[in-house]
């Protein structure tokens, strides 16, 4: 599973951090709605990342939001979590946080992961909006920390309506992890041990619901990606083998690109197979 050093983004110059702190509460309820009524046998219910039930997705979710909460509440703290991590398991201690939730009883994790969110909700709505907070990766700033935890809740909601044979609408709430995956263009090839193309791609994006397009880099670019905002934040969380994506690629480099997109820091992933008819 990919660590939660999701790479550093910031909020769009049309969406204040107010408004990303929303979208974030609002993604949590959705993936809340899911689970919430969900009969306890079906908390074992295996998703599309190996090894991993409905159980381990929220429990990975929770641990991440926790230590969200103490990046922003206690810095030092969440520098000797880190270490301490680092020393104890420095290659599993994200499988192993989820290992550890997981086990709990369904209704215990549930309880837990709401209270956890809201309380990074108060911690995200009281932080100084210019403070640069410590993470696994570079620091951050509460829009931006609000932002990644807003696409790691989508991406492993993702995980947990697939496994439930639930489609979800896209929303609005997109443009957050879209903006993730072009941002995170250049880390996806150093991760790899590639030198990233200088020029920068064209990125339009149509809108959930016809509503326009997100476009990102110069109208003039060479290199250009185009197709619809779900399907490109399929592509760059890794929850949709590129073979099932209405995304077009003009240029060579943009066609590499689509290969190796990842919105998310750490290891490249493996990614998922091509699903025929999704």
């Amino acid at each position: 599973m990919p660590d939660p050093s999701a790479v550093d983004a910031v909020a769009s110059d049309a969406t204040d951090a107010a408004a990303v702190f929303v979208d974030l509460r609002e993604e949590g309820r959705e993936l809340d709605w899911l689970v919430g009524e969900l009969p306890e046998g079906d908390w074992a219910r295996a998703t599309p990342a190996a090894g991993w039930s409905i159980a381990h997705q929220i429990a990975y979710l929770h641990w991440t939001d926790r230590a969200a909460l103490l990046s922003l509440t206690d810095a030092a703290g969440f520098g000797r979590m880190v270490e301490e991590e680092a020393l104890k398991a420095p290659d599993s201690f994200v499988d192993e946080g989820a290992e550890e939730g997981a086990a709990l009883p369904p209704a215990e994790l549930l309880a837990r992961w709401r209270a956890g969110r809201a309380a990074l909700d108060e911690a995200l709505a009281a932080a100084s909006p210019d403070t640069r907070f410590p993470w696994y990766g570079p620091p951050m700033k509460a829009a931006s920390m609000a932002s990644a935890r807003l696409m790691e809740t989508w991406a492993h909601g993702q995980d947990v309506a697939d496994a439930l044979g639930v489609r979800r609408a896209p929303t609005a709430r997109l443009r957050h992890v879209a903006r993730i995956g072009v941002r995170a263009r250049d880390y996806a090839y150093a991760v790899r041990g590639l030198p990233a193309p200088a020029a920068e791609f064209r990125v339009e994006l149509a809108v959930p619901g016809g509503s326009g397009v997100w476009a990102y880099g110069p109208p003039d670019a060479a290199q250009r990606i185009t197709g619809p905002a779900l399907d490109f934040c399929l592509l760059v969380t890794q929850r949709a083998h590129r073979a099932d994506l209405a995304l077009t690629a003009t240029g060579p480099d943009a066609d590499a690109w689509l290969d190796i997109a990842q919105a998310f820091a750490g290891p490249a992933g493996p990614g998922r197979a091509p699903e025929a008819g999704r």
